[in-house]
C-alpha cells in the first residue's frame, strides 16, 4: 500500500513524470508551528541536480502546504503536501515500450497490475520519496519540539570504500566511531557533496562514483543513521518491535537491499560475554548501559541509548550502457537506456533515511503516549508492586526530557 503508520499516517501519491507528487498526513498533533520554509531544507537536500554525483534532472522540489495548517499552526486535521514536477521528459523512456529494464520494476509492475506507468518507473521511482521526506520533516519537527530528538544520517560506504568504524577487523565499533555517532550533525555531514563526515574517505568515495559515471555505470553503498534522545519505551512487542518497524521503513525505500542495527552482523562473531550491554548508573541518576551493542533497542523497545543502524543501497539499475536482454515478448535484443539517472543513490538517500526514521519514531511515540495517558487515568493501586515490576518513583527520563526542551526553547 501507499500508506505508512498507525496513528501518524502518511499516504504518498504520484509517479515520476506526472503533474505532481506529494503526501497526505493524518494524525499530526494540533498547535505546532509549521510553514513551507520548515519543510523545504530537507526537500532541497533530497532534490536532484545537486552536484555532478547525482542525476542532472533539474527540479526545485518546492513544497506547498495545501491543508491542515492555518496562520502557520497545525490544526490537527489532515495536512496536504504538494510538489509539482516541472522537468519532465517522458520521451526519454520510449525504449521501455519494448524492453523491461534489467533489475528494474517494469516487469514486476506489469505482472502485478496488468499495466504500468509509461515512463520513469512510475511509483517505483525514487521521485515517490518526495512525499516521505516532506512528511518525515513534519514528524521530526514535532519530535524535536516535544522530546529533543535528533536524527542524523550519513554515507558510510560507496562500493568497497568504507568509513573507518573499528581499529581492527575483530572490533565491533571503535570509541572514535561511537563518539562520532553521538556528536555528528547535519552541518558536518553536508560539508561535502558525498555526505560522508570523514574527509579522506569522502574523497575516495567521490572518485569511485565518478569512475562509475565515466563508464556510464553505477555503484551502490550504505547509509548509517543515528537517532539521539529518543523517548524510552517505544516499540510494540512482539511483531512490531521498533527495530522491525525501522527495518520495514528502511527497506521500503527504493534500491535498498539490507538493514542491520547496533552491532549488526559483526555481533554474530563475538561471544555473549563480549557482546552483552552491562547496566550502569549514569551521572544523572538514570539507568543506562556501559556499551551499546544493542543499538538503543532491547526486546524491541527503546532503552534511552542512541539508536543506530545501517542500510544497504544497491547500484542503480538504470544505466546508460547497452545491455543484452529480452523484450516483453521474450525476443532477445539490446537495450540502450536514455534518461537522467544517479550513478550512486546514497548521497541523496541521506534525507530519505532520516525522514523514514522520523516517521517510525513519531508513530511509536504517539502510540506509547496514548498508552501512558490511558494508564494515568486509572486510580492508584491499593497494593504496592514489587520493585521488579515497576519503575522507581523518581522519573528521571521525564525530568531529562523537560530539561532538554526548556534548554532548546531558551
Amino acid at each position: 500500500m501507499s500508506t505508512f503508520g498507525t496513528l501518524f499516517r502518511v499516504t504518498t501519491y504520484g509517479e515520476s513524470h506526472c503533474a505532481s507528487v506529494g503526501a497526505i498526513i493524518d494524525g499530526c498533533p494540533p498547535g505546532m508551528p509549521l510553514t513551507n520554509e520548515d519543510i523545504q531544507p530537507q526537500m532541497t537536500r533530497r532534490r536532484p541536480g545537486q552536484s555532478n554525483l547525482t542525476t542532472p534532472r533539474n527540479e526545485a522540489d518546492a513544497v506547498q502546504i495545501q491543508s491542515g495548517v492555518e496562520a502557520g499552526v497545525t490544526l490537527g486535521t489532515p495536512i496536504g503536501l504538494l510538489v509539482r514536477n516541472k522537468d519532465q521528459r517522458p520521451h526519454d523512456y520510449t525504449e521501455t515500450d519494448h524492453y523491461p529494464r534489467p533489475s528494474h520494476a517494469d516487469w514486476t509492475y506489469l505482472l502485478k497490475y496488468g499495466l504500468k506507468a509509461s515512463s520513469g518507473g512510475g511509483r517505483s521511482s525514487a521521485r515517490e520519496t518526495i512525499g516521505r521526506v516532506a512528511a518525515g520533516t513534519i514528524a521530526e519537527r514535532y519530535l524535536k519540539l516535544a522530546y529533543g530528538v535528533e536524527i542524523v544520517a550519513f554515507v558510510s560506504s560507496v562500493g568497497k570504500v568504507h568509513m573507518p568504524e573499528s581499529s581492527t577487523d575483530s572490533d565491533l565499533l571503535s570509541e572514535d566511531y561511537l563518539k562520532l555517532l553521538s556528536t555528528i550533525t547535519r552541518e558536518k555531514v553536508d560539508e561535502n557533496t558525498i555526505r560522508c563526515p570523514h574527509a579522506e574517505t569522502a574523497q575516495a568515495m567521490e572518485e569511485r562514483i565518478m569512475a562509475a559515471k565515466a563508464r556510464n555505470d553505477s555503484i551502490g553503498g550504505t547509509v548509517t543513521c543515528v537517532i539521539r534522545r529518543s523517548p524510552v519505551g517505544l516499540g510494540e512487542p512482539v511483531f512490531d518491535k521498533l527495530e522491525a518497524k525501522l527495518a520495514h521503513a528502511m527497506l521500503s525505500i527504493p534500491a535498498t537491499k539490507g538493514f542491520e542495527i547496533g552491532s549488526g552482523f559483526k555481533g554474530t562473531e563475538v561471544p555473549g560475554s563480549e557482546h552483552n550491554d552491562a547496566f550502569v548508573k549514569k551521572a544523572d541518576g538514570s539507568l543506562g548501559t556501559k556499551t551499546n551493542r544493542s543499538g538503543g533497542i532491547q526486546g524491541g523497545i527503546t532503552n534511552g541509548e542512541d539508536i543506530y543502524f545501517k542500510i544497504a543501497f544497491k547500484s542503480p539499475a538504470t544505466i546508460s550502457q547497452e545491455q543484452a536482454t529480452a523484450k516483453y515478448d521474450g525476443e532477445s535484443g539490446v537495450l540502450a537506456t536514455r534518461g537522467r539517472h544517479d550513478p550512486c543513490v546514497v548521497p541523496r538517500a541521506v534525507p530519505i533515511v532520516e525522514a523514514m526514521a522520523a516517521l517510525v519514531i513519531m508513530d511509536a511515540a504517539l502510540i506509547q503516549n496514548a498508552r501512558q495517558t490511558a494508564a494515568s487515568l486509572l486510580p492508584p493501586l491499593e497494593t504496592p508492586l514489587p520493585p521488579s515490576m515497576s519503575l522507581p518513583p523518581k522519573k528521571v527520563e521525564e525530568k531529562m526530557v523537560k530539561e532538554i526542551v526548556q534548554e532548546q526553547q531558551a
